[in-house]
Parts: structure tokens; C-alpha cells; sequence
């Protein structure tokens, strides 16, 4: 296991993609987050609560949560890109135990996901306190409960490449699953949360549980404001990060089972 584990890591390092997931995690984190608080909420059309307040600083951190669909390619691509250059072939040859192979993919992106995390939340928060502080504002929370939300930004990224991992061994095609990730978690999963009546499912979805986490709610409750439709109630953040253990457990099981009933073709 051991063994498998270092290949894993080495294959990634050995491709360019680390380095592009790097540079992806500090536009997401110090462009995304900088570029917002720079030019500050309250001054977006519709206006949003300034950084001043509790709700503005959620608001402006809680949009990283809309990348969380690159942590969930990355992981596919642990899988799907095997099945796509062939090379999965030698990969089980060289480790028969499949099951072995897809633990030790999930270990390695697993602390993938979680440094792209950490890369993304570092830059962020780095240059949100020195925007902040450019802007002459004082965040509405504490510098301690803004790095703990940056902490469970990172967490939940690492989650979402082991489920980009579950999806990426459950469709095996690389464009499929790509395909997969980005429409799902990009584009439905938000238009669910403001359908009325199938909104009520979105508390219980990664992104819903992932904004319990994280405490934003702000897009979710403007929507509903708008459609005159119930605010979304979401669980608390010890729910959410339950939940979002769950699906990453869900998605384990699935890159371990389910190769090993696909032959190798």
C-alpha cells in the first residue's frame, strides 16, 4: 500500500496538472475573493451586506464555494484519466488487488484536494485581511472565526475531489465524467436550490451541506426572498460536515467497488 501510494503521488508530480491546480486554487482563492472585497459587496447590484457585518464576510467567502466543482474534476481524473490513456492496463497488472489501487488513489487526492484547499484558503485570506485593511474596513467576524471558515473551505474541498474520485471510477469515459461534474455541481445543483419545492432537497445536497459548513446561506435566502417562496432551512455546521463525510464515504466505496466488477477492456 505504501508503494501504491507513493506511485500515485509520483504519477501526479510527474504531469503538469499540480501545477495548473495551483494556479487555479490562487485565482479562485486570492483573485476571486480579492476582486470582491475589493470592490465590496454593498456596492454590487443588488447591493449585499458589507464586509461590516457577519452575513457580508460569509457572502464574500461562501462564493469559493461555486469552484468546488475544480477539486471534483481534479479527482475524476485519478480514475478516468487511467481508463482514457490506457494506461490502467499496466497499472493492474502491476497491483492485481484493484481495491488496493483505488485506496491509494483516494489517499493521494484526498491530500491533493486538501492542499489545493489549504493553497486556495491561504491566498484568500491572505489577501482578504490585506484588502480589508486597504479599504480601511473591519470584518464583521473575528479573525479567529474567519480562519476557522477558511478551515472548512479546505476540509470541504478535499471532500469534493473524493467525490470527483467516485464519480470518476462510477462513469469511467473522461469527457463523461468531466461532463458530469461540471453540470452537476456547477449548474444544477444551484438551479435546485431556488426551484420551489425542490429546493427543500437542497439542505441535503453536497453544496447544501457544504454552505452549512460554511454558514452561507445568503444566495440561497436572496433567491427565495425574490421568488416569495421559504427560505431554505439549512442544518447546522456539525450537520453539514457530517453529511459531507457521508458523501465522501459514499464516493470511496463507489472507486472501490466498482472497478473491481468492470474488466479491464
Amino acid at each position: 500500500m505504501n508503494r501504491l501510494v507513493r506511485a500515485e503521488f509520483r504519477r501526479l508530480l510527474a504531469t503538469r496538472l499540480w501545477l495548473v491546480a495551483l494556479l487555479i486554487a490562487v485565482l479562485c482563492g486570492a483573485g476571486l475573493i480579492g476582486l470582491l472585497t475589493l470592490l465590496g459587496p454593498e456596492n454590487f447590484d443588488p447591493p449585499m451586506p458589507g464586509l461590516d457585518t457577519g452575513t457580508g464576510v460569509r457572502a464574500v467567502l461562501g462564493m469559493v464555494g461555486y469552484t468546488m466543482f475544480v477539486p471534483a474534476v481534479l479527482g475524476t481524473l485519478a480514475v478516468s484519466a487511467e481508463y482514457r490513456h490506457r494506461t490502467v492496463d499496466f497499472t493492474f497488472l502491476f497491483a492485481p488487488r484493484r481495491w488496493q489501487v483505488l485506496v491509494a488513489k483516494l489517499v493521494a487526492y484526498g491530500v491533493a484536494g486538501l492542499a489545493y484547499g489549504l493553497v486556495l484558503t491561504g491566498s484568500g485570506a491572505a489577501v482578504f485581511f490585506t484588502a480589508a485593511a486597504a479599504r480601511g474596513v473591519t470584518p464583521g467576524l473575528s479573525t479567529g472565526s474567519i480562519l476557522e471558515l477558511f478551515a472548512r473551505l479546505a476540509v470541504s474541498m478535499a471532500v469534493y475531489t473524493l467525490l470527483g474520485v467516485g464519480i470518476g471510477a462510477l462513469v469511467g469515459n473522461q469527457v463523461a465524467a468531466v461532463a458530469v461534474v461540471v453540470g452537476y455541481f456547477y449548474l444544477l445543483e444551484p438551479l435546485l436550490a431556488i426551484v420551489p419545492g425542490v429546493s427543500r432537497l437542497y439542505p441535503y445536497l453536497p453544496a447544501g451541506a457544504t454552505a452549512s459548513l460554511t454558514g452561507f446561506s445568503y444566495v440561497v435566502d436572496a433567491a427565495a426572498e425574490g421568488l416569495g417562496t421559504a427560505p431554505v432551512q439549512l442544518a447546522s455546521p456539525l450537520g453539514g460536515g457530517l453529511l459531507l463525510a457521508g458523501y465522501a464515504a459514499v464516493a470511496a466505496v463507489l472507486a472501490v467497488a466498482v472497478p473491481l466488477r468492470r474488466d479491464v477492456t
